[in-house]
């Protein structure tokens, strides 16, 4: 399965780039593929893995902060790997053309 989370501190300020990068890092060190942007992260791996990935970047952040948004969207389908890359490269097969990246 494939998701796209994004963790939120509320009451940090404007810039909330110091948490993101301690989310990404435990994303990266997960050894899960996972892809960032501008608005969230994406994950691929099974429900157990990416699940216990997202409890454990909340747990780090709320350390330092009151309160959290927390944004999660699952694409979960049977069988299908390496999805993050597999579903660009299906519009862009249909496009006939690289999309920007």
């Amino acid at each position: 399965m494939i998701v796209q989370f994004s963790i939120v501190p509320l009451g940090v300020g404007v810039s909330v780039s110091e948490y993101v990068a301690k989310a990404v890092k435990i994303v990266d060190e997960s050894g899960l593929p996972y892809k960032l942007h501008a608005m969230g992260t994406i994950v691929e791996g099974d429900w157990d893995e990416v699940i216990s990935l997202i409890k454990k970047c909340r747990d780090i952040i709320i350390e330092e902060t009151e309160r959290l948004l927390i944004d999660i969207k699952i694409d979960d389908r049977k069988g299908a790997i390496e999805r993050i890359e597999g579903k660009v490269l299906s519009v862009e097969k249909r496009l006939g053309k690289e999309i920007k990246k």
